[in-house]
This record gives structure tokens, sequence and C-alpha cells, in this order.
């Protein structure tokens, strides 16, 4: 858009209309942010020109009865708070600033424009998805970012803000480690046992648990299980003690057929046992682990 759009009318009526008033201070008014301002034919030079020469400025052009401008701004906003200070955004209402419009030449709204070292850049109109909107600031500040040292120097601390804080240790889960640590099993599962009674939905004290549960088998698993359960199929204490054999061994997807297979042949309480040690089994392994989706819809069929 550069050279497409004069703004030097606008920015001479906005040092006419402060004169009589001392200027406004970067920032905007009592409701702006930091990194969010209302700008006005008073404040658009401060506003939006001048703040343009260190680092862009979109310019969110608005009106209170516009639908999409109500979905569009918050996305804004919100993005313009995580940038930082990469880039600003200045919040213009059309209808109390009309010269503001004009001189973007506003046709519809919402219309967003980038401005940078005074002069328009980029600009595209609706209320586009936020990951559209995202790339589109990226693009910008890619852009930009060799010719204003400002954006490099906000996205630096961005970052170094976001650098989450050490949370403290729970000391419940150290002592549950601690006796993992030590491979004393009982102690580790009673450990996580406490923790899921009074946190029942505490999903890091479950998946440890399941995990404690199947050390403990593991350790104690015979490797002749394998075989053993090959020659009696129908054993299922066989079937389960090799299945944690074959899991132990890396072989989960031979585990996880071996007892579908027994849910399959066998019923009644057999086979809730052998479903219930599947699906301990499952949760030893992330929810998206491919192996456990496919077992998953294994079992489906051969329980339903």
């Amino acid at each position: 858009m550069a050279g497409a759009v004069d703004l030097s009318a606008l920015k001479a009526s906005s040092e006419a209309a402060a004169r009589p008033q001392a200027a406004p201070q970067a920032g905007g008014g009592g409701g702006d942010s930091r990194f969010v301002v209302d700008a006005t034919e008073q404040s658009f030079q401060a506003d939006v020109l001048e703040r343009s020469l260190q680092v862009p400025v979109v310019v969110d052009l608005w009106a209170e009865w516009c639908g999409p401008c109500k979905q569009l701004s918050p996305v804004l906003e919100r993005l313009a708070e995580a940038g930082n200070g990469a880039w600003i955004l200045a919040k213009v209402d059309v209808d109390a600033n009309p010269r503001i419009a004009q001189a973007f030449g506003v046709q519809s709204i919402p219309m967003v424009v980038a401005v940078a070292g005074g002069q328009p850049v980029d600009a595209f109109n609706g209320a586009l998805p936020e990951p559209q909107i995202r790339q589109w600031i990226a693009a910008l500040l890619d852009a930009l970012r060799e010719r204003m040292p400002a954006i490099g120097q906000a996205e630096a601390g961005a970052t170094a803000d976001d650098e989450p804080a050490e949370e403290p240790e729970d000391p419940r889960f150290t002592a549950a480690e601690d006796a993992l640590e030590r491979g004393d099993y009982p102690a580790a599962e009673a450990a996580y046992q406490q923790i899921l009674a009074v946190e029942p939905a505490n999903e890091q004290a479950g998946a440890a648990l399941a995990q404690v549960r199947f050390l403990a088998r593991a350790e104690a698993a015979d490797p002749s299980a394998i075989a053993r359960a090959d020659a009696a199929p129908d054993d299922v204490d066989a079937q389960l003690a090799a299945a944690d054999a074959e899991v132990a061994a890396d072989g989960v997807e031979a585990a996880f057929q071996r007892l579908v297979t027994a849910v399959g042949r066998t019923s009644g309480p057999d086979r809730d046992r052998v479903r219930e040690h599947l699906v301990g089994l499952f949760e030893l392994f992330p929810a998206d682990d491919p192996r456990v989706s496919t077992a998953r819809r294994a079992l489906a069929r051969a329980l339903f």
C-alpha cells in the first residue's frame, strides 16, 4: 500500500487538533493497555504515525454496529498483548473519526491496515480466522524486522517472559518416586493410591500407578511365560503373564493381540479379567499411540 494512501493531511489535522491541549502520551487513554490504544483524529499522530517509526502499528477500523468487527477486535487485542510490543494495535471507531476512515479510503469494515514508518504497508478486509491473522502478522514482522530493531527487542523480551516458572515439587509425588527408585513397588503404589483417594481425577497419579503396577509384574515375569501361554491358549493366567512379558520385551502389538484374542475366546469373569488387564496395559502408553488405537478397535469388535 506504500504510496497508495496519503496520511499527510490526517497528520496535519491531528497536529492542529492537538495544539490547544497537551500532546497525548504514547499508550493512549486510561482504558488502553501498553500495546492496544484507542486512536482518535486528535491522537492519530502520536498513537499511530510516531509509534510506527519504531514498530509497526496495526490500525483496526471498526464501528459499534459492525458484527464482524466484534469478532475480529478481541482476536487482534489478544495477539497484540502476546506480541509484547513487537507491534501495536490502534483501534479506530470510524463513526467517531470519519477523517481517519476517509484517509484510509475505507469502503467496508472491518478493515485492518498496517502502518510502518508513517506509511501504510499492508491491509486486509473482513474478520479473518485467527490462524490467518497470525500468519499475516508474522509475515509483516518478518518483512520489517531488519529495518525496525525494536521488533526483535520486544520479541526477545516476550520470549523471556514466556519462560515458565519452575513449579515446586509435590512432596506426595516425591515420596512415591523415591520409593520407585528404591524398587519398593508396594510403597510407591500405596503413595499414588493415597493421591488418587484425595484427587480421583489426577491423571499424573493415575498414569504413574499403572506404570508401578506393571513394573512390579514385569520384574517378576518369567520369560518362558510366552511359550507356556502359546501352548495353553485357554489358560487365562498364562495369557496375562505372557502379555506382560511381551510388553516388557517391547512386543507391545503382540501383547495387545494376545489379549484381544483371549477376550474373544473367554466369557464371564474370565473375559472381564482379560479385558481389565488389557485396558491397564493401554494406560502405559499415550492415548494417541496408534498401537493403542488399533487395539481398542479390535477389543470393541471382540466384545460386541
